[in-house]
């Protein structure tokens, strides 16, 4: 057996590992993990709200406040993908952005306060979407486009 063997061909990951990350990669991490501790802050208010008000439905508004909190994990999780450069992390970044356009969009109808919440709402999220999908961000991921495959 000769001691000459190929060595093995670098994995996505690797590759786009080797470089210094992208701002906007790490712009896009700290959108993501901005709407994530947004969540969070949110979930704990409606509970503190339903604990210590009167809600119409108590068990309901501590409901929500759960849902809220356990629902910021997904951008959470994903904003630390981004960080740590992994190829997955897009897929739930993008949708977190996705769905953070529709709560705007609710925001943007109500006449009330909520209205400039819903603008940061769809400024913050535009500007995530923008910056994911960008060629620089799927390259630092290691994201090969269609018909890119080895």
């Amino acid at each position: 057996m000769s001691s000459d063997r190929k060595p093995a061909p670098e994995t996505s990951e690797a590759a786009a590992a080797a470089g210094p990350r992208p701002r906007r990669l790490t712009y896009a991490a700290a959108l993501t993990g901005l709407e994530g501790v947004a969540l969070v802050a949110g979930g704990l208010w409606v509970c503190v709200r339903a604990l210590t008000g009167s809600p119409d439905s108590r068990q309901q508004a501590v409901a929500l406040g759960i849902t809220l909190v356990v629902l910021a994990l997904l951008p959470l999780l994903a904003a630390r993908g981004l960080l740590l450069r992994r190829g997955w992390s897009r897929g739930p970044a993008v949708i977190t952005q996705i769905m953070a356009l529709f709560c705007a969009y609710y925001l943007l109808q109500a006449d009330s306060l909520a209205v400039p919440a819903g603008i940061v709402t769809a400024v913050v999220s535009l500007a995530a979407l923008v910056l994911l999908v960008s060629p620089a961000t799927a390259q630092a991921l290691g994201i090969r486009g269609p018909g890119r495959g080895e």
